[in-house]
């Protein structure tokens, strides 16, 4: 299982790596036993014919010693939420960003921005999950939320940053509620959607904040007005997109007896889908409290 986020490729369980699920071909012929080398006895692999057939009622990888379950997912996230949350409420509290402080502030916001993306690199390039490093990422990235935050509050409105978080929660329990009544199907083609539309949206981001630095002002727009509104819109539903390939991923991970210290990788994901919805609903509640 690797980390799954809007930014970085998902890699996700696979059979060369001992999981089904996103990048998992049928092999055709080939016997369902022994494709999962954490499944004991001859459990066939409920995925053998369709990767993506609903896990509801099909045979499972019979439990072992020191496999993943949803409580250690459950932990492990609240850890890594905890670290972010902490990390912003002491960078809001020692970080003013009024007149006199607001470049020091500005400046170690983007370099604890800095920091926390190179962290998220270097654990996405690791075969295995290391704690620290997932809790080093959540602590800066906390770091570059409160200042955010606290801008916002200070020159947007102090009711917009809870409306935010309020909104994070909302999308995050409507994705998980969907995804449990099947109302949502995580397939190939859906995953192939997601992945095309956040590279497009990704480089158009990019190219908008190349022209407004080399020409001033919002560059093309997309982070105000109307076209701010609309491409805010389709950032949270790239989220919730992204939180659907999370859920499927660890109920793969569940399912084929994933090691327990995969689920520090899960909460790294989990942890970095929420956070892009956060800022894209931060955006989008800024351009709209804005226009009042």
């Amino acid at each position: 299982m690797r980390s799954s986020n809007p930014v970085f490729s998902r890699r996700g369980f696979s059979r060369d790596n001992g999981y089904a699920g996103f990048n998992a071909a049928p092999q055709a012929g080939a016997p369902a036993a022994g494709a999962n080398p954490y499944a004991q006895g001859t459990a066939p692999n409920p995925y053998a014919t369709n990767p993506y057939a609903p896990a509801d009622g099909v045979p499972q990888a019979p439990a072992r010693a020191g496999a993943m379950t949803i409580d250690d997912v459950v932990t492990r996230t609240a850890m890594t939420l905890g670290t972010v949350v902490l990390g912003a409420a002491l960078a809001w509290a020692l970080l003013p960003v009024d007149e006199a402080n607001l470049n020091k502030s500005y400046g170690i916001a983007i370099g604890a921005a800095l920091i926390a993306f190179v962290l998220s690199l270097v654990q996405s390039f690791k075969r295995k999950p290391v704690p620290a490093l997932i809790l080093a990422y959540a602590a800066f990235e906390g770091v570059f939320l409160g200042v955010i935050s606290s801008a916002v509050s200070t020159y947007i409105g102090p009711g917009v940053v809870m409306q935010a978080v309020m909104g994070t929660m909302c999308v995050f329990a409507g994705v998980l509620l969907a995804y449990k009544m099947r109302w949502i199907r995580v397939t190939r083609r859906f995953y192939g959607f997601v992945m095309a539309a956040a590279m497009g949206f990704l480089l158009l981001m990019v190219v908008n904040l190349l022209f407004a630095a080399f020409g001033g002002g919002d560059g093309l727009g997309f982070r105000s007005g109307g076209l701010g509104i609309l491409f805010g819109v389709i950032g949270i539903v790239l989220g919730a997109c992204f939180l659907a390939l999370d859920f499927k991923q660890v109920e793969d991970g569940i399912a084929y007896g994933a090691p327990r210290e995969e689920s520090w990788l899960a909460a790294f994901g989990l942890t970095m889908t929420l956070v892009w919805i956060y800022l894209e609903m931060l955006r989008l509640l800024s351009i709209l409290s804005g226009d009042d």
